[in-house]
């Protein structure tokens, strides 16, 4: 009869003990958990802390007694192994709670004892005002604290996944929080432009980001920092990084592999043929560029435990190793990353470049449509997918998953092309924005859209004596954000101003998110411009760019972020005209956008009548069929609408102004 033991009771540890009953009703199991807790959601510890989950026991997915119930699994809590003995196939315990030892025997042994938080060595770090966060004992108590002391203020010590989580909760649990991350960016292992969605996220809500900076001491009510700022912090939450725990290993004489992990082969067999191990402790091969490395997710963790379960019972299941997909919600910001960043994967030695588009993740006429951004990462030469990142308040997850199914089957930016998603108008558009993020990967691969990343902007714009900047959007979008210096010439204003634009030198060309960039790229190359380029992803990407990390070359005047606060959104909008009537003015200008398009930018002296209620004669033009009437819009296409409508309705001079820009132009 097996004799498995499983040392770790949490992810890998519990889903391994499951497995291995479903496979063998005969084997003997024990599960070794050297805390008092086992099979809890870990991942779900901020959201009680925050409120969202409102109790405790939704955590514990497990309990001693139920599991062995569930699974006639026998579960020691509180029980430290102190050492493996290969050769009699033995380990010997302590119970932390009575000083008890034991020995148990196996015939497979599974290690699954996950990492721990790292502990900084900073002055203050072991005070009572100041936590980490990993198991149920730590939730309790930083809810306690919460609770019993009412801090007002809050330092939270790194900018990753369980860091940024913390913030919001703490946020949302009333207190004025910073973060503080030793890098450049919040979420070092995203791309600065999807970091800086973030940022901006967290600044609407007031949070506090100090970047580039380190904690030094630890005071009562404050924190030192190496710039030489002091932070108030009532409580203070330590979140900068994860080490594996390998000390019971290293002690066993078990391989280490390069990445600092447990070293393990594609059965998740370590050194030892009778010890395997899964999740956090191991380091595994990332299924993109076949690198050892360690990711410490909790998605990979349950399916090594599974596998290892699965073969130290005689299976043979290889594990084709991980993409590293991961996800984060903060307060209502979604960004994730999957497979190679750019950076990875060009430190990795590979010919990568990356395009981002912003779309509407549903069609954009249905309400509720937000923009959804993917960057999306290949390889030049085959156009192989290797990574991808993806940020939005509605459909982010969803294209990640894509990009991730992309990496692990090695498709191509054509194979995506032309894949059909699901859609409907309240869920999708015809050509979704992975559609759009593989066409204009072809583009850029085929040379017929050029385009430069905001990331690489800096560099370009050292390699040129010259360069022009053509900022192409409409009047009002350019006077709130905007590239200082840049030339404003609005897209429907390019071609009479072609003879204007000198050829041969560097232009680069943005709009608000990269899709007019394109057409305005083909014009100009198609006047015979020599070197020209979109700036993918337009002013969203750069103002990301600017809010995570900044630039060396170019200035950017800063989108303004509205303000926000748990419950209510209050979002920043310019107001103009209203309460205008028609029979004030001799010369009637009709913006027939919607409100809120209006209130983002109108025409001097222009009253709103959306098209709709001019469909349905909501409206009071008066008597004088003669008048002059000018009707415009956002590009044109309504405006023409407007135009036939008031026609037939008598009304003999009416002019179809165009869009905002054309109308800006030429009134």
């Amino acid at each position: 009869m097996e004799k498995i033991l499983i040392i770790g009771g949490v992810a890998a540890g519990a889903t391994a003990a499951a497995k291995a009953r479903r496979l063998s009703p005969d084997a003997h199991i024990t599960m070794l958990e050297a805390g008092p807790d086992i099979s809890f959601a870990n991942c779900g510890l901020p959201y009680y802390i925050a409120g969202d989950i409102d109790s405790r026991s939704k955590l514990i997915l497990q309990s001693p007694e139920s599991f062995n119930e569930q699974y006639q699994v026998e579960v020691h809590i509180n029980t430290v192994v102190e050492a493996i003995d290969k050769e009699n196939k033995q380990v010997l315990t302590l119970n932390s709670e009575n000083g008890q030892k034991r020995t148990f025997e196996y015939t497979k042994l599974i290690l699954a004892q996950g990492g721990r938080p790292i502990q900084p060595d900073v002055p203050g770090a072991v005070a009572d005002h100041v936590f980490s966060l990993w198991t149920l004992e730590d939730m309790d108590k930083i809810d306690n604290h919460l609770k019993n002391n009412d801090p007002k203020t809050a330092v939270v010590v790194g900018g990753g996944f369980i860091g940024l989580e913390m913030v919001e909760a703490l946020v949302k649990r009333g207190l004025k929080v910073h973060v503080v991350e030793k890098m450049q960016h919040v979420m070092p292992l995203m791309e600065a432009e999807t970091a800086g969605f973030i940022t901006r996220e967290l600044h609407a809500f007031g949070v506090g980001i100090h970047t580039e900076t380190a904690v030094i001491k630890i005071n009562a009510n404050s924190v030192e920092l190496d710039n030489g700022k002091t932070l108030e912090a009532d409580m203070v939450l330590l979140s900068v990084g994860v080490r594996p725990t390998l000390q019971l290993a290293k002690d066993a004489g078990l391989a280490i592999g390069e990445a600092g992990g447990l070293l393990v082969n594609d059965k998740l067999q370590t050194s030892d043929p009778d010890i395997f191990a899964a999740g956090d402790m191991v380091e595994i091969e990332h299924r993109v560029n076949g690198k050892k490395v360690r990711i410490p997710l909790a998605g990979p963790a349950n399916r090594q435990g599974r596998i290892a379960a699965e073969n130290a019972l005689g299976g043979n299941h290889s594990y084709k190793g991980s993409i590293g997909t991961s996800v984060v919600r903060v307060f209502d910001a979604v960004a994730g990353s999957t497979g190679l960043s750019l950076k990875q994967a060009r430190a990795a030695g590979i010919d990568a470049d990356a395009v981002v588009v912003h779309k509407e993740h549903h069609t954009s006429y249905y309400p509720g449509a937000e923009t959804v951004s993917v960057m999306l990462i290949f390889d030049k030469k085959t156009g192989v997918v290797l990574g991808g990142q993806t940020a939005g308040y509605k459909g982010a997850d969803k294209r990640l998953d894509v990009i991730a199914t992309a990496c692990a089957t090695q498709l191509t930016v054509s194979d995506l092309a032309d894949i059909d998603f699901a859609y409907s108008p309240p869920i999708g558009t015809a050509n979704d924005a992975m559609n759009m993020a593989a066409y204009a990967a072809e583009n850029k691969m085929s040379g017929y859209g050029p385009s430069i990343l905001v990331s690489d902007i800096d560099d370009y714009i050292e390699t040129k004596e010259q360069i022009i900047v053509l900022d192409i959007r409409d009047v009002f979008a350019h006077q709130k954000s905007k590239m200082n210096g840049a030339h404003h010439l609005p897209l429907e204003m390019l071609q009479p101003n072609l003879d204007r634009i000198p050829k041969h030198i560097a232009i680069l060309v943005y709009d608000e998110t990269g899709k007019k960039g394109h057409q305005a790229v083909r014009t100009l190359i198609g006047a015979g411009c020599k070197e020209v380029m979109n700036i993918s992803g337009g002013n969203t990407s750069l103002q990301r760019h600017a809010a995570a990390v900044g630039f060396r070359n170019i200035n950017m005047l800063p989108l303004p972020i509205g303000k926000k606060s748990i419950g209510e959104k209050v979002m920043e909008e310019t107001e103009t005209n209203k309460n205008i009537s028609a029979q004030e003015l001799k010369r009637l200008v009709i913006d027939v956008r919607t409100p809120g398009e209006f209130r983002s930018g109108a025409f001097p002296d222009a009253i709103n009548i959306p098209l709709d209620d001019l469909m349905q004669g909501k409206c009071d033009l008066g008597d004088n069929s003669e008048r002059e009437i000018i009707v415009y819009c956002a590009s044109g296409a309504r405006s023409a609408y407007a135009q036939q409508v008031l026609m037939s309705r008598g009304f003999s001079n009416v002019t179809n102004g165009g869009g905002i820009s054309a109308m800006m132009a030429r009134y």
